[in-house]
């Protein structure tokens, strides 16, 4: 490892520090080089990480993006939720690219299933919440979330037992065919199961003792976090949020891992700030601006398409991030996107009835209804794709990533340039 990867320790974990969407699968897929196993540990195919390598485009919803390093081993940890053939697909789709799953991919017994049930319940929710509907991706996480904490869920090491599962699923679906009055065959997705766990089974192990026993052995383990900080159920804009724990919390227990076994924590950050779906966003950009910074940054959804929210750079937001997570660096994303502006905005503090707010209001009602105040730096025309030297940057884009370090109160150690593998500046 050079200098900087080896500052991150031998156990180090990436989270989304803004409203997810960060670029998360860049870093993890650099960093998956220098470690022995990638793990993922929360949420499910609600969340996409993108990918370019040698100019092609990998979409990863499940399996952690380090699957594209063909040293590493790749683990699916319990505090995900998955939809069986969401995984097939993906799992078939890099077979087809010549990337090795097999022997590589260890899928965690504790995990929970997602099932296409839990789709159709996801829609009518969002659909009774009328205008304060959640935006949601429809992927059925919550629900499939809503069934584990309800002590009712289907486990991963469930499944293999097929009697039993089937007993367990029938059960699960008349009981929630009742409470929300759905219809769905049943019988026809137990028939397709059949032949994804006949494929899965051999994954199945306890992933918790798997990376115990890695530790032992002086392995070591890039952690990849799934949605952002100000999504996680307990510390994002509730009820804005993800079904589960998207800060370095939700990493161990989804994980098994102990805390105390955490070397690093990196956040990765957008060089300005996007949200997906309903909720408050201070920064947000809803004019012409707003729209050319989307299309200059492709802010489209990678699991859903649909279009993201852009606004300014919010340094509250993202210091609550870094006390939260306890992040020790940060990777700047997508920097060359505001290429071209005369002036940028920073966003630095809150203004809620008269009063400066510097720290991130826990009521939703203070958010949605305080304006942001800004400290203006000027921007540069340079084209800075592909530089990978901060001191080969314009000065005035220097100055930008200096002044967001210095509100944050964080290092950037990585700071991206362009969407592929080798445009980044490691500091």
């Amino acid at each position: 490892m050079n200098k900087t990867l080896q500052h991150l320790g031998p156990v180090c974990a990436v989270v989304g520090s803004q409203w997810g969407d960060e670029g998360k699968g860049k870093l993890v897929d650099i960093l998956a080089g220098e470690y022995d196993i990638v793990a993922r540990a929360t949420g499910g195919a609600n969340a996409g990480h993108t990918i370019y390598v040698g100019g092609k485009k990998f979409v990863a919803h499940l399996i952690p993006s380090g699957m594209l390093h063909p040293k590493a081993r790749c683990v699916m940890g319990n505090g995900m939720v998955v939809h069986l053939p969401t995984l097939i697909e993906e799992m078939e789709v890099l077979d087809k690219a010549g990337i090795k799953v097999d022997g590589r991919l260890v899928i965690s017994d504790r995990l929970h299933i997602t099932f296409d049930y839990h789709k159709l319940i996801d829609g009518l929710q969002e659909k009774r919440k009328g205008k304060n509907k959640v935006g949601t991706t429809g992927r059925g996480i919550g629900p499939c979330y809503t069934d584990k904490i309800g002590r009712f869920g289907i486990q991963m090491g469930e499944v293999l037992d097929e009697k039993r599962f089937a007993a367990h699923y029938r059960e699960n679906l008349e009981r929630l065919q009742k409470m929300y009055r759905f219809k769905h065959d049943g019988e026809a997705e137990l028939k397709e199961l059949k032949k994804a766990i006949k494929r899965l089974a051999p994954l199945v192990t306890d992933t918790s003792l798997y990376l115990a026993q890695a530790l032992a052995k002086g392995k070591t383990i890039l952690l990849e976090g799934a949605n952002g900080t100000m999504l996680d159920i307990d510390h994002g804009t509730y009820p804005y949020v993800t079904s589960s724990n998207a800060t370095v919390g939700g990493i161990i227990t989804g994980t098994g891992l102990p805390p105390m076994a955490l070397t690093s924590a990196v956040g990765i950050v957008k060089a300005y700030t996007t949200r997906v779906g309903s909720g408050p966003f201070p920064s947000e950009l809803d004019n012409a601006l707003g729209e050319s910074i989307r299309q200059a940054g492709g802010e489209f959804g990678a699991t859903t398409g649909r279009p993201r929210r852009c606004g300014w750079f919010d340094t509250v937001a993202v210091k609550y991030a870094v006390r939260v997570n306890g992040l020790t660096a940060l990777n700047l994303t997508k920097v060359d996107v505001l290429s071209g502006l005369d002036m940028l905005k920073i966003g630095v503090g809150y203004m809620y009835k008269g009063e400066l707010l510097k720290e991130m209001p826990s009521d939703r009602e203070i958010l949605e209804n305080c304006t942001v105040v800004y400290r203006e730096v000027s921007g540069w025309k340079e084209d800075i794709t592909g530089i990978t030297d901060f001191t080969k940057l314009p000065k005035a884009c220097q100055k930008y990533i200096e002044a967001l370090e210095k509100y944050v109160g964080c290092p950037m150690r990585f700071i991206g340039t362009g969407p592929n593998r080798e445009q980044m500046i490691v500091r």
